[in-house]
């Protein structure tokens, strides 16, 4: 695929399995192969430990942004640093899709940002309807609002059937972050 037929499709990877920011980094890193400059924000996510922001720093082409805190925001009672936090990360989001600047725009957990209520999913959802440049976009995240699944092109669920966690095997260095 040229760089022309880039239609600025929306993507979604959702779904109460493992792999959905995975996806997302798996593409990226495909894409950048090509020379598709991408940026991806993480939402409600700050730690410099991860392993896809230290390997950000190698990758050609691909630019990794956290707009979070270190701490694990209470979905049920969000504080209010976590709604500046993702209102920050949304007004962010929009300016660089709009830049022109990237050919793809990750928006890792925004979905669950979204479900949280910390972003408004109508108002998510209106923006990337009414985004007429050809920058692909992908939401990821559980939790997507049918909002969001209704504008998008591509849906893909990831269905947890066995996790080690469920075994007391902690999330794992290089595998899970």
């Amino acid at each position: 695929m040229s760089k022309q037929n880039n239609l600025g499709l929306i993507q979604v990877y959702t779904g109460n399995g493992k792999g959905k920011t995975t996806a997302s980094l798996g593409l990226a890193f495909r894409a950048s192969g090509h020379g598709f400059k991408v940026c991806m924000i993480q939402f409600m996510k700050k730690n410099d430990d991860y392993g896809e922001v230290k390997a950000a720093r190698n990758l050609p082409n691909f630019k990794l942004m956290q707009v979070g805190r270190e701490a694990f925001v209470d979905l049920a009672n969000p504080e209010s640093i976590d709604y500046k936090l993702a209102e920050e990360g949304w007004e962010l989001a929009k300016s660089v899709m709009l830049s022109g600047q990237y050919d793809i725009v990750i928006l890792d957990e925004i979905n669950v940002a979204m479900a949280a209520k910390l972003l408004d999913a109508s108002i998510v959802a209106a923006f990337l309807q009414a985004k007429k440049n050809s920058t692909e976009v992908i939401l990821t995240g559980r939790y997507a609002p049918a909002e969001i699944t209704a504008i998008a092109h591509l849906v893909t669920e990831m269905q947890d059937i066995k996790h080690p966690i469920t075994i007391g095997i902690p999330a794992r260095q290089g595998i899970d972050f």
